[in-house]
């Protein structure tokens, strides 16, 4: 398959979705974005423009929307689709967790309805490190045993059960599946980052938002985990490290990688306050916060082994904590309002 294959982004409006637009084209693709816009702005869609200096391909759409979906694959020939268009708040699942199932498992079904109907057989699928559940050790493997603790991911596991099904009735479907840890930071241009409506739900969003004077403290939730700080230890991945893991993980399946899940951070774990001091030094700005208790459905720790990823994709990541730290506030910075701006 020629790198200029066209590849579907679902979901590709949103915050990985857009990152890994750039990736794409940069990398010789044709990325083409379908999005319903329920969790994201159009204004992304200007900001890619300028990022790309080209026109941006998109849908507005439901990918739970099947003959939508077959129509466009007719139209494109897609050579691959990456699927992202799934809710991801631990927080909000546990609130909402039919809307989740809704959203997440059946997208994902009507997706593989639709892609049954077209020649295209080639799926990456963005997971999540929370089919580990409540891990026992850390770094953490792929061959960990999976669980969940809470409804979102319920969700991605059962996707992955989903896919391994596919896999084992039609072996002609070649599927990726890269278990996300932490995603955070922004592209280096300031031009895109992450947008969250009301109040963000993932801690670098927070904290630059109290770093911008926007929120008058952190709330942190949970300070006796078993940790070295008794705050929870994330593994945090720059998202444009991992926008380049689904360019490796597309590469790979077109050039006849067979099927394979892996893990996308960066085998390194941060605590709460860990990233708060990072930011604040990346800011020069003071974050004041407070002890709060544990959220619902948390953990104490993530961290990843990533060591398969490189083995297989030839992927590792590049950026730092410090690196994520100054992207997060340079977009913050530069679009307080967000895509609103």
């Amino acid at each position: 398959m020629p790198s200029r294959a066209p590849i579907l982004i679902t979901g590709g409006a949103g915050y990985i979705g857009s990152h890994t637009y750039v990736a794409l084209l940069e990398a010789g693709f044709l990325p083409v974005i379908l999005d319903n816009f329920s969790r994201c702005k159009p204004g992304v869609l200007t900001r890619l423009q300028a990022i790309t200096g080209q026109p941006v391909v998109c849908y507005g759409g439901n990918v739970s929307d099947v003959v939508l979906v077959q129509e466009l694959l007719r139209q494109h020939k897609f050579g691959a689709v990456i699927h992202m268009a799934g809710f991801k708040s631990v927080g909000e699942s546990v609130a909402h967790p039919l809307s989740y199932v809704e959203n997440n498992i059946g997208g994902m079904t009507a997706l593989l309805r639709a892609m049954e109907t077209s020649s295209c057989r080639t799926l990456v699928f963005s997971s999540s490190a929370t089919v580990y559940g409540d891990p026992p050790a850390a770094p953490i493997t792929e061959d960990f045993p999976r669980s969940h603790t809470n409804p979102y991911g319920m969700t991605k596991l059962a996707c992955e059960d989903l896919l391994s099904a596919m896999r084992a009735a039609a072996p002609a479907w070649r599927i990726g599946v890269l278990r996300y840890f932490n995603p955070v930071g922004a592209h280096a241009s300031g031009l895109i980052g992450e947008d969250p409506t009301g109040t963000p739900n993932n801690l670098m969003p927070f904290v630059a938002q109290v770093a911008a004077g926007q929120r008058a403290y952190l709330s942190v939730h949970g300070v006796d985990y078993d940790t070295p700080d008794g705050t929870g230890v994330r593994d945090y991945i720059h998202v444009q490290d991992l926008a380049q893991a689904h360019v490796a993980a597309v590469k790979a399946l077109l050039e006849g990688e067979e099927s394979f899940t892996v893990n996308v951070g960066t085998g390194q774990g941060h605590s709460v306050l860990e990233v708060t001091k990072a930011f604040e030094r990346a800011s020069g700005q003071a974050i004041p916060y407070r002890l709060a208790p544990r959220r619902p459905g948390d953990v104490a720790q993530y961290c990843a082994d990533c060591g398969l990823a490189q083995k297989l994709l030839g992927w590792r990541a590049k950026h730092s904590l410090a690196d994520m730290c100054a992207d997060t506030w340079r977009w913050q910075r530069d679009n307080p309002n967000g895509y609103d701006a």
